[in-house]
């Protein structure tokens, strides 16, 4: 049977057979994948922080060294979701995602080799770009196979698996590294990124939203064994969904490049987005980098220093799961500034919690807040703009907040370097995130 363009009376094929149809196997699947390959790229990326205490040691690398380490890693993640990600456009979300997870899978186990800072620091830079394009193209995927009325709980699903990641290479780092070295840490991340990969290839697929774009024949063979795959009948041409295309087209009047965010009706949103994203980009990123390491230069246990990273990572998991149910009864920007502007408090507070266990739940309950709040932006960030040009605006909040990703571990280097204290770091980083709540309170978005 073959199905004409009169009974395509849906906007999209994804309006048509995804959004209207209840979740099949295959796009569970889906989702599942997308949500490891996340996790994942939370270990990868951390992994250095677990590792940095004997990184330092064994290289004889000081503190501003290190930082510079977990910088150039920041670095890569914003280059590669500004500069890498419109790659999938061109050639298709499958063949991007798999070719990162490659290329992230090599370059982390190349690092347990690394004898020197400069081969360590553009091995770490690689890692950075591919984790970077991952994010994005991996939410773009599973938010094509996605019904729309769930797609808020696939994405929130999909960010929470990078600091549960980060969270759980802790339990993995803590005995590689008392048996087997710092080497390890990333032999058995790399090996498990290129594992992915291989399930990648068995079971990810093409966007149905760019086979339908990219209109040739071998993408109209593919088209239809997605088709197939959805239980729906096959397209005899692309003359079928022709005239769908051509409303979507028209439809887009405005400009969906960067320049469309910086016109005169969202200049003010789109500055003061990206200013929220960067402040809180300096704190979470520093803590991330830096705690096993302050933990320890403290006097603490190195068992101690990976424990206070699973705990803020663990309460942040949890913290980006329960923000939805609150939206319910605050406005979105209110309920993230209040999430900051505590978690800010809190970090001033650190001197309150001196037993090992107290400062576990303290991390925790910062980690909570913390990273709960700043998940809260994604949605903001879809929700300031029209759909013609939400990815973009999505896009570039996060590759230019990711500045302060590569501003906050590169400073904390310096002040570690400076003989600085756990707590006073604490302090002085608590007063980005401060900034950081004002700014997501002015966005004032439901």
């Amino acid at each position: 049977m073959v199905q004409t363009s009169a009974e395509l009376s849906h906007p999209t094929l994804k309006a048509q057979l995804i959004d209207s149809k209840p979740i099949r196997y295959f796009q569970w699947i889906i989702l599942v994948l997308a949500v490891c390959i996340n996790i994942l790229d939370g270990f990868d990326v951390t992994a250095m922080a677990y590792a940095a205490h004997h990184v330092g040691e064994e290289l004889q690398l000081s503190e501003d060294k290190l930082g510079l380490l977990f910088s150039v890693t920041l670095a890569g993640m914003m280059l590669g979701a500004t500069a890498l990600t419109p790659l999938s456009d061109a050639f298709g979300r499958r063949p991007t995602i798999i070719v990162w997870l490659g290329i992230i899978g090599i370059s982390v186990l190349l690092t347990a080799l690394s004898t020197s800072l400069w081969s360590m620091i553009l091995l770490r830079l690689i890692t950075g770009l591919g984790v970077g394009a991952m994010l994005a193209n991996v939410t773009v995927l599973v938010s094509e196979y996605t019904p729309k009325a769930r797609a808020s709980f696939a994405v929130m699903a999909i960010v929470a698996g990078y600091p549960a990641g980060a969270s759980m290479g802790g339990f993995v780092a803590a005995p590689l590294l008392a048996d087997y070295g710092w080497p390890a840490v990333f032999i058995a991340g790399g090996s498990l990124t290129l594992i992915l990969m291989m399930l990648a290839i068995a079971f990810i697929p093409e966007s149905l939203e760019f086979l339908q774009t990219k209109q040739t024949p071998t993408n109209l063979v593919r088209l239809n064994k997605l088709l197939k795959k959805l239980g729906e009948p096959s397209l005899n041409s692309y003359a079928d969904i022709q005239a769908i295309s051509n409303m979507q087209h028209q439809k887009s009047a405005q400009p969906s490049n960067a320049f469309g965010l910086l016109n005169a009706e969202f200049r003010g949103k789109t500055l003061t987005l990206w200013a929220t994203f960067f402040f809180c980009f300096i704190c979470l990123y520093f803590l991330m980098s830096w705690l096993p390491k302050l933990v320890i230069n403290s006097g603490l246990s190195e068992s101690m220093g990976i424990y206070a990273s699973i705990a803020l990572n663990g309460g942040g998991a949890i913290g980006i799961l329960t923000l939805g149910f609150f939206t319910r009864r605050l406005a979105l920007s209110v309920l993230i500034a209040i999430f900051l502007l505590v978690a800010a408090v809190g970090m001033t507070a650190i001197k309150l919690f001196t037993s090992p266990e107290l400062f576990l739940g303290y991390l925790f309950v910062l980690g909570f807040l913390l990273q709960g709040g700043f998940t809260g932006l994604y949605a903001i960030a879809a929700k300031l703009y029209p759909v013609e040009i939400r990815a973009t605006g999505v896009g570039w909040a996060i590759g230019l907040g990711r500045f302060g990703a590569v501003v906050g571990p590169y400073v904390g280097g310096l002040l570690i370097a400076a003989s600085v204290s756990m707590e006073w770091n604490f302090i002085l980083f608590a007063i980005p995130l401060s900034i950081a709540g004002l700014f997501a309170y002015k966005l004032k978005v439901r």
